[in-house]
């Protein structure tokens, strides 16, 4: 099972504050490094220092980073117009060595865009932009070069597009898809996704969200085995409760909620929880160990001894 560090730099930390979480992962032995992309704080709090952009911070890793993976968990199809998106994480990809993942969902949190002036349309629509904004994606990655792209949809049409630049992975960055839909996401994932991410919720949920995608992947003539399928969820690692207390009362929740909810308690329990999702259980390969407080890097020291090298 692969292990992934996942912050959620909204809630408020700096490219520094990052740049540090980044490094210290891959020095631990960790697989990859995946960020949210969020343009505003959720919940109560202070917002400062402010929002980073996801494929800024990005690059920026991108260069002071030599291993690990990288990449958002997972980036809305309403930020950004699809060819400039393309542009920007081949462009991060080439600036990796060829390290980036792209997590591209349908976005889902109207008050991050009416904060900063991004149409919010119905969701029925912001399913069609990103299932056009995946075509468009995978498009302008795999046309051969010196060869061009275009594309007519109902929300973006493109017109002998050079399909430039060209991202280090050929045919390009794996795309990352994610969710709770029991029909458009799965298919969506089957047709262009490496992986799929079920986040969040039980064993025995997170298990049948991937058993809807494989029926999806075979429906299609894809083989299920293709994909990756991977979860994620809030990690809180404690050797005595004294500790696990002091972690939780940091990221603002509560010990049992946390038990109850994510992968929390001492190196033994966390381990046990994440056999419920394994391979053996629920079906996950690889596992985003949600890490709130990015301040505690003695937290991701303590994973890397007594929780990594037992998956």
């Amino acid at each position: 099972m692969d292990l992934r560090i996942f912050i959620e730099p909204q809630q408020g930390a700096s490219y520094e504050r990052q740049l540090a979480v980044a490094k210290a992962a891959e020095e631990a032995g960790f697989d990859g490094f995946f960020r949210s992309d969020h343009f505003l704080r959720i919940g109560p709090g202070d917002p400062a220092p402010g929002p980073s952009d996801a494929w800024v911070t990005l690059a920026g890793l991108a260069r002071e980073t030599s291993r690990i993976r990288l990449g958002t968990l997972v980036t809305s199809a309403t930020f950004r117009l699809p060819g400039p998106l393309a542009v920007a994480v081949a462009q991060v990809d080439a600036m990796s060595g060829g390290r980036v993942e792209l997590g591209l969902g349908a976005g889902w949190f109207d008050a991050e865009h009416a904060a900063y002036g991004v149409p919010f349309p119905p969701v029925a629509e912001r399913f069609d932009r990103l299932a056009e904004q995946l075509a468009i994606i995978t498009g302008l990655w795999g046309t051969p070069a010196g060869e061009t792209f275009s594309y007519a949809g109902v929300h973006y049409q493109l017109t002998d597009s050079p399909a430039l630049p060209k991202p280090a992975q050929r045919p390009g960055p794996p795309i990352i898809m994610g969710g709770a839909g029991r029909r458009r996401t799965p298919a969506l994932a089957a047709a262009y996704a490496a992986e799929f991410n079920a986040a969040f919720a039980p064993a025995d949920v997170i298990g049948e969200r991937f058993a809807r995608v494989r029926e999806a992947a075979a429906a299609a003539g894809r083989a299920p085995a293709d994909l990756v399928y991977s979860t994620s969820n809030v990690v809180v690692c404690a050797r005595t409760d004294a500790e696990l207390a002091r972690r939780a009362e940091r990221i603002g929740h509560d010990v049992d909620e946390l038990r109850a909810n994510g992968f929390v308690g001492t190196p033994a329990e966390i381990l046990a929880k994440l056999a419920e999702f394994g391979p053996q259980g629920a079906g996950a390969s690889r596992v985003y160990l949600q890490v709130l407080d990015l301040e505690d890097l003695d937290h991701l020291d303590l994973l890397a001894a007594e929780v990594l090298p037992h998956v």
